[in-house]
């Protein structure tokens, strides 16, 4: 049997994703959209070829398969009527003959995280967020060297501290920063608990919030929750700051890049993929780039590596260096900062620079 892998993915976007398949469907007011995506199929989308580990030369194929639920529909309805589609989704991957399956956006956050997904298939399946931590920890600490912010003496801020991307994503990067805020709505006792690991971790001063203001305090910015609409809009931020998001959709508002010209916002799990890959669909990142979550299940499938990996509502630190570990065997690689469909040169970062007063002429870092 043919080493394999199938990917769901599903309209985040829902306007623009559902054009980029159906262009007619596309110009259906939103609503609408959302109302009916109850009611599609699941949805063959592209086969995916030229996917080569550098590890062994050996090549693997894979799918993306739709889910056809909105997000806002996956928020809404009954869980079991959203396990349902994306079983159903799966089912269509393992008839096309996937042996490893990936849960893209929604469809990993739904319920428990994949689990009861896991237990109705035949293969087996992955959320992908532990190479999504790994990846989301990579790309802030390149980017703080980028932007010449000094970690032992900048405060960090993770939105969705107490969610199972956000907690380890703090918990990495607790021992390298002067101080953490953790932010976070729901969920205040697991909230607490990762505070406690993060001072356990070596960080000198770790604080709780529920306040979006408070992140006017952090140099750096790590965000990834599960809203459904944006929740870090220009005020918020300070001079100079870094953001990473990892949201898919999105939780930080255009109007950051629009109006705050003195911040670097980037996407959080962009990953090069190994080999001359064709996706056969536009998914919105340049050629040979996919998403972490993708990444993740690309690598064991290189790997052979057929088991449940990354699933629930907890990641171990264990798992994300597991992860790490083998997608840079196989040859994945950060793959650069994007920020809104679109590249992010050298030449701008050095504009964003110049724009803040986080490095002032002196060349001191602003506390």
């Amino acid at each position: 049997m043919n080493d394999s892998f199938a990917f769901i993915i599903h309209p985040v976007n829902p306007k623009r994703d559902v054009a980029r398949k159906w262009p007619a469907l596309g110009h259906l007011p939103l609503w609408l959209i959302n109302f009916l995506s109850l009611f599609f199929p699941p949805v063959y989308i592209s086969e995916i070829n030229g996917i080569r580990s550098v590890k062994t030369g050996r090549s693997v194929q894979g799918w993306f398969v739709a889910c056809p639920l909105t997000p806002a529909r996956m928020m809404s309805l009954p869980a079991p009527v959203v396990y349902r589609k994306i079983i159903q989704t799966g089912q269509m991957a393992e008839k096309l003959g996937a042996r490893m399956l990936g849960l893209g956006a929604f469809t990993s956050v739904v319920g428990d995280g994949g689990i009861t997904i896991a237990n109705a298939l035949d293969i087996p399946v992955t959320t992908g967020d532990s190479y999504t931590v790994a990846i989301a920890v990579k790309a802030i600490l390149s980017a703080a060297q980028k932007m010449d912010i000094p970690l032992g003496e900048a405060t960090l801020a993770v939105v969705g501290g107490s969610g199972a991307i956000g907690s380890v994503c703090a918990e990495m990067l607790a021992p390298s920063v002067k101080k953490l805020i953790l932010l976070g709505k729901n969920r205040p006792e697991k909230l607490q608990a990762v505070a406690a690991q993060a001072r356990a971790a070596g960080c000198p001063e770790v604080v709780t919030s529920t306040e979006m203001d408070d992140l006017r305090a952090a140099h750096l910015v790590v965000t990834v929750t599960s809203a459904i609409d944006t929740i870090i809009e220009p005020h918020h931020l300070r001079e100079g700051a870094v953001i990473c998001d990892v949201s898919r959709p999105r939780d930080v508002s255009r109007a950051v890049v629009e109006e705050r010209h003195d911040v670097l916002v980037i996407e959080g799990g962009m990953v090069e993929v190994p080999g001359p890959v064709d996706f056969g669909f536009d998914f919105g990142f340049p050629p040979k780039m996919a998403f972490a979550c993708m990444a993740e299940t690309i690598a064991l499938t290189l790997e052979g590596r057929y088991e449940n990996f990354t699933l629930g509502k907890s990641i171990s630190l264990d798992q994300v260096q597991t992860i790490d570990r083998i997608a840079t065997e196989h040859g994945f690689t950060l793959g650069g900062f994007r920020s809104f469909e679109r590249a992010i040169t050298e030449s701008e970062i050095d504009q964003i620079k110049r724009a803040s007063r986080l490095v002032t002429a002196a060349g001191t870092f602003a506390p």
